[in-house]
């Protein structure tokens, strides 16, 4: 697998059916590996992971990933770095560079931040979050996931509920899941919504913004509710988490009108009863920890594609 070799993974755009197709093969053959072996990918490469935002899973997930494959992981620590002291981004990556790491997995609060640090060195970037804009990651590991147990995305009416306006997961989720074929129903709330989205509406009608909720659950083969951002709210885009949680909360009566079998995804942190009844965060049909388990294998297949050589 050639195709990330020595490249950048900034957003799911730059990436074709095929391309995410070999990514989900090597997710798959390193799942299925129960060999020491993998420990030897790596050997000698070096991973520095920047993150200027703070995360728990991602972060967690992707140095895992890189110790797994052999690479030696560093991690970059904000709160006792020069940035403190005022240094800028890029002479901060530069000084970085100049250590000569193999490769650097980038979070920032900035939309755009990885594509300026990708610009300005000569090392591999991925993206593992900016701003409102994307986490391809994210959206590989979220078809992934649906992959196994559906087979395919193509024509499945997969929902995303709640507050698109500053997911950047939901931002790389459409257009990943329409590229593959699966019909993306989009609803939420209008102070929370990317309405009629130039972008998305020119670049594939397989993508449905609908105003009732019950539009975009009738007969759904995967429902994600997205992350109420709390941090977000004292801007008044809702009444209340209270009125939120009633119109827009996925529960088990909401779930009457979508497919028996429908599948539950949210890409986490859950705020239990707001987004998202406990009762299905813990149902059977929920995935949110499969997609938690399948994330590691994606961001091992990730860094193996972009730095080893002996992908095939």
């Amino acid at each position: 697998m050639k195709s990330l070799l020595n490249k950048s993974l900034l957003d799911i755009d730059q990436l074709n059916p095929n391309d995410i197709k070999n990514i989900i093969d090597e997710a798959t053959s390193l799942s299925e590996k129960r060999n020491p072996m993998t420990k030897k990918y790596l050997g000698g490469k070096s991973v520095l992971t920047l993150f200027f935002e703070n995360s728990t899973r991602t972060r967690t997930s992707f140095e895992l990933a890189a110790k797994k494959l052999g690479s030696d992981v560093i991690n970059f620590s904000l709160e006792s770095s020069s940035v403190k002291k005022g240094e800028s981004l890029l002479n901060t990556i530069k000084t970085l560079e100049a250590m000569k790491f193999d490769l650097l997995i980038v979070r920032h609060a900035d939309s755009g931040a990885p594509y300026f640090i990708s610009k300005n060195i000569n090392i591999p970037v991925i993206n593992a979050g900016d701003g409102l804009h994307a986490h391809p990651t994210q959206t590989l590991l979220d078809i992934y996931t649906i992959q196994k147990k559906l087979g395919t995305l193509k024509n499945k009416k997969i929902s995303i509920i709640g507050d698109v306006l500053h997911s950047r997961v939901a931002r790389s989720n459409i257009l990943g899941f329409a590229k593959l074929g699966a019909t993306v129903y989009i609803n939420s709330p209008r102070t929370l919504s990317l309405w009629k989205n130039k972008l998305f509406e020119s670049n594939n009608s397989k993508v449905i913004f609908v105003d009732n909720i019950y539009n975009a659950l009738d007969d759904a083969d995967v429902i994600m509710p997205l992350r109420i951002q709390l941090e977000r709210q004292k801007q008044g885009n809702i009444p209340s988490l209270r009125e939120y949680s009633k119109y827009w909360g996925i529960n088990s009566q909401k779930l009457k009108i979508a497919k028996k079998d429908v599948l539950i995804m949210h890409p986490g942190p859950v705020n239990e009863g707001i987004e998202i009844t406990t009762e299905l965060v813990n149902s059977d049909k929920s995935l949110i920890n499969e997609q938690v388990k399948n994330g590691l294998y994606i961001r091992m297949a990730i860094i193996k594609s972009i730095l080893s050589e002996i992908c095939k």
